[in-house]
This record gives structure tokens, sequence and C-alpha cells, in this order.
């Protein structure tokens, strides 16, 4: 997640009730009993977890959601190894240590213009410009030319053996040149609504509340078999599911499992993640500025009672940075480097408050928050709490503003390898480095993985640089989420359940 700036937002309550009246816009299309269906087909009515942060920009956590409701394409897509697959590009090869060429497929935008290298090289480089800079390109710098109408060539300054899987990022979406007000010059004010190439077309958003989104007639692969999707951005979780249970939503997205026994097998589908729950301590200023605080904040930590208790067994102890969906990382993994040595209760008690923040879009976090402040609060520390939507608190976790900060992070999310969520998150330069870490151990680690294009030296080199972060303390692993997402089976087919939380609405999901 990254910084953002800020439109006025709608609140929470309004969001969640309005989620249990039947979306009617004009943009949508219904039958005249208000059922949505049209032609024998019937509209897709999803509850999103996240309201966006950005007016939908893609420069930031609104990508995620523009993904995830097949708006937007890049060039390449991830198949559930995390390997790279055509998407626009339907070919691509390697040209020297820093250099690959692309070759385009025949498509077009949702505006009718039509998707060339001139469309990709613009795209490419407004988001190379965006501030700021989306967490994919915290690693990498990358500069696009076009050669010929339907081939272009990406350089970057170093070896980047992750490119293509790069590309497949939702912050790379290729987009037409009317959603950029200045041509794309200044990397800002681009607007995906109707100038993407997915099956879906995004009509409307209606703030932080809803939005509208219609079937793209003219896209390049397979149909969208739903004539349209009603989305409504509830970051209450028991509304999302109440909204399941009484078919106010067909879809809802990251069911509490405070309600996953309430709504029965049928509803309820559980997969596992690449997410670690992890506790954020900063490392520049406050009480956790002093290693010793830090190691006495991570002694006081007990992983098991979290996945037990909060997660009622859903949930991995932790292990490391890298949990069980980095299926790699267990047989990987080395001990932590450099650790400090803890504070005493007594030291600790002398400190003054510090502050712990969280967010309420995923349900669990606050009561995992009142444990973690117990648990805190018995070796020593004085606690205060801090919860609140996030997007309301985004830009003051990202500028230090908190000595704690319990958040949800997929470590694949942005290229399918934990590379750039290392850079990203715990690099000097990192783009979300919510725990401010600068620490040259790490650097040189992911630096070192950057440069391998060997798949293993590279997991190698990362699970060096884990080993530093947790020996730095700058984040104390919570749990290892597994993710449950809500809709009924017997009724609604063709919901991806993925991972890497790129995919959740696909071209083939519909009411059956």
């Amino acid at each position: 997640m990254s910084p953002s700036s800020r439109l006025p937002r709608v609140a929470l309550p309004l969001a969640a009730a309005a989620l249990l009246v039947p979306a009617a816009t004009a943009c949508s299309s219904g039958g005249p009993d208000g059922s949505g269906a049209s032609g024998g087909e019937q509209r897709l009515k999803v509850a999103m977890a996240f309201p966006p942060a950005q007016a939908m920009s893609p420069y930031g956590d609104d990508a995620v959601t523009l993904s995830r409701l097949a708006v937007v394409e890049g060039l390449t897509s991830l198949d559930k190894n995390g390997d790279a697959q055509p998407a626009l590009a339907t070919a691509w090869k390697r040209d020297g240590d820093l250099a690959w060429t692309f070759t385009l497929r025949k498509a077009a935008f949702q505006d009718g213009t039509q998707l060339d290298a001139t469309a990709v090289v613009r795209s490419l480089a407004a988001a190379q410009k965006a501030s700021p800079k989306p967490r994919v390109l915290s690693d990498s710098t990358l500069t696009a030319t076009a050669e010929g109408a339907d081939t272009v060539r990406v350089t970057t300054k170093a070896a980047d053996p992750l490119l293509p899987q790069r590309l497949a990022n939702p912050s790379l979406a290729i987009l037409s040149a009317a959603a950029y007000k200045d041509g794309g010059k200044s990397g800002d004010k681009v607007n995906p609504a109707g100038h993407a190439t997915g099956p879906f077309t995004l009509a409307t958003v209606n703030g932080a509340v809803s939005a509208t989104l219609e079937r793209n007639d003219t896209y390049w692969g397979e149909k969208a078999k739903a004539p349209g999707i009603d989305v409504k951005f509830v970051a209450d979780g028991t509304a999302r599911a109440n909204a399941l249970r009484t078919k106010s939503v067909d879809i809802a997205e990251y069911v509490p499992i405070s309600q996953a026994s309430l709504l029965g097998d049928n509803l309820v589908h559980e997969f596992p993640t690449a997410r670690t729950n992890g506790l954020s301590l900063n490392t520049a200023r406050g009480v956790f500025a002093d290693p010793a605080m830090r190691a006495a904040a991570r002694e006081a930590i007990d992983s098991k009672s979290l996945a037990d208790g909060v997660y009622e067994g859903r949930a991995d102890t932790a292990q490391g940075l890298l949990g069980p969906g980095v299926r790699w990382a267990a047989d990987l993994r080395t001990a932590p480097t450099g650790r400090a040595e803890a504070a005493t209760p007594a030291e600790v008690a002398k400190t003054k408050e510090i502050v712990l923040a969280t967010y309420t879009n995923r349900p669990e976090l606050p009561e995992v928050a009142t444990v973690v402040q117990q648990q805190l609060e018995k070796r020593g520390f004085t606690v205060k709490q801090v919860v609140r939507d996030y997007a309301q608190m985004e830009a003051d976790a990202l500028g230090g503003k908190f000595d704690a900060f319990i958040q949800a992070r997929n470590t694949l999310l942005d290229t399918a390898d934990p590379l750039s969520y290392l850079a990203s998150d715990f690099t000097c330069d990192g783009s979300f480095n919510i725990s401010q870490l600068c620490a040259k151990p790490v650097d040189a680690a992911v630096s070192q993985a950057a440069s391998l294009a060997d798949t293993e030296a590279r997991h190698r080199a990362e699970m060096t640089a884990e080993a530093a972060v947790l020996g730095a303390d700058a984040l104390v692993p919570l749990v290892h989420e597994r993710f449950i997402q809500g809709y009924d089976d017997a009724r609604v087919e063709g919901v991806a359940l993925d991972p890497m939380e790129r995919t959740l609405i696909t071209a083939g999901t519909r009411i059956g």
C-alpha cells in the first residue's frame, strides 16, 4: 500500500448501511422486477472491503481493486505459480542483461482506441514518474521505447530478471491516451474509467460508497458472462457477511473469521495465501528507535495465542516475514542476525506511552491490536490504540507518526517474488517503509538478490535480507493469514481464489 492524496470520505456506517440497499444507478441494467436480470443474464453484486483511496488511480492500492474487478491489464499476467503469461503482450524475449522486447497483441481500449506501442510507452512512463512511485517500481527503473506499432523495448538501469513478472503488476496497467489529462507527462491525474482493456469497464465511482462496471463488449479475449457489476465498498466485515447471508450481494470479499462458521461451508471458501500480519516498529524515532525496546516488544508477542484465539485456528503461527504461502522459504530460512538484547520489564516501564495503530478494513486486526496491546502491557509498555479506516491513516503510517503499526501484507503481491516486498518495505529508499528501517545489511542483500537471474540464488539472498530485518526487529511477524472469500458455490461460478490477491472477478464469473 502506498501513500496517496486524499479525497473527502464518506463515513463508514453510511457505507455499511448502503450495502443493504439494492443497487440502482443510471448505468445499471436490469429487468423490470429489479432483479438485475437482462436477457437471461444477471449482474453481479459484489461487496469489497477497501473503498478507493486514490479515486481509482492505478498507482496505489486502488490498482489491486481494479485488477480484482477485471478492469485493468498489463503486458503480462501471472499463473498460479507466479510465472509470467501473455496478456497484452503475446511474447517477449531478453536482449542482454538490461533489455527486453515485447510483442503486442491486437486489442482495443474500452474507449475504442487501439492498443499500440505508443500507448504502452506512455503508460509505463507515467507510472515511472508517478509520485509517490508505485511499490512495484521501488527497486527498478524502467524506460520503454516503441520499435514499430506492435513492439516495445523495455530497458532497466540494473539487471532485472523479474521484469516479465513485474509488468503483470496492476500499477503498470496499460491505459489509453484519454486516461491522462496531461498526456502522461507528469505521471499523475490518471483516470482508468473507460480507458483500460479488461473484460469489465469502470463506468462510475460514487466516492467511497459504490462503483458500477459494465461488460466490455470489445474485449480481445473471452467476453464477460455477466453484463455488469454493482460494487459496494464496505469496511465493516460483519456487514459484508450479513449481506452475503441475506443475498444482498453475490460475492463478499474477505469474510471475517468470526462470521465463517455462522455462514456455513457452502458460503465460505478458505485458501492459503502469502500474507503475513506483522507489527511494524518505528526504528527511526520514539521508544522503538532503541533496538533493546524493539527486542522487548518482540519477546512480548505470543503468535500462537493470536492464531488460536483471534483467528480460531484459521491462521498459521509466525515463521518469519515469509510464511507457508511462500513454499520455498522454510527450507532456505536462516536465523535472524544482529539482534539486540531485550530491555528488562523495569527498563520498559520507564518509557513513555507508545501509540499502536491498525485499521478496520480487515476485521480481525482491531482484535489483534487489543491482544497485542495486552501482551505489550504485560511486558511493561504503556500503550494507546488508534484504530481507523485504512485510507484515513495510510499517510500517517508511512510518515512514521505511529510507534507501532499492525498490518496485513501480501509478500508476493508486487512481482510474485518477495524481492519487491523486501525492497519497498525495508530498504532505505523503500516507498512503503512503515518501520522507517535503513540498514546496510538489508539493502545489500536486496541489491544482491535483484542482480541474480538464478531463482534459487535470488531466494537465498532474499532470506539473508529476511534474517537481517528480523534481526533488527523492524517487523515482528504475528501470524500468516488464510483467506476466506464468500459466495454461494451453488449459484455463483467462476470466482478466482488467488493467493496473490490480484484476481477475484474474471470474465467467467457469473450467476449460474
